[in-house]
């Protein structure tokens, strides 16, 4: 994937509510995120062993009822999120919420190319 243009640079971020956030990129590409997936995707050191690249964030440990309770950007290349477990220290870049996007086509029909 490209490290820059329409494909990692957001049009629109929308919170639709507790559990979805909704990003249309700049090439009209929209994908919808749940928040127990992304919560169980955190990038965090504290999530991702930061020598072996090893996720220690068990997939389990996380409701499916999780919550996201507030969304800020963090500068012009991520977003952070906070969850209603208390967890907030993720930094999601464009690029990285990109490429959770790119497995959904063939999960549902949410997306649109």
């Amino acid at each position: 994937m490209e490290r820059r243009g329409p494909a990692v640079e957001p049009k629109e971020i929308k919170h639709e509510d507790d559990f979805n956030v909704s990003i249309t990129w700049g090439d009209d590409r929209r994908c919808r995120y749940h928040a127990a997936a992304l919560r169980r995707a955190c990038p965090c050191a504290q999530c991702v062993d930061e020598w072996t690249g090893e996720r220690v964030l068990k997939a389990g440990s996380i409701s499916d009822n999780i919550e996201i309770r507030d969304i800020s950007l963090v500068g012009r290349y991520a977003l952070n999120f906070r969850w209603s477990d208390g967890h907030e220290t993720g930094i999601y870049s464009f690029r990285y919420l990109r490429e959770l996007c790119e497995p959904q086509d063939a999960e549902s029909g949410d997306q649109q190319s």
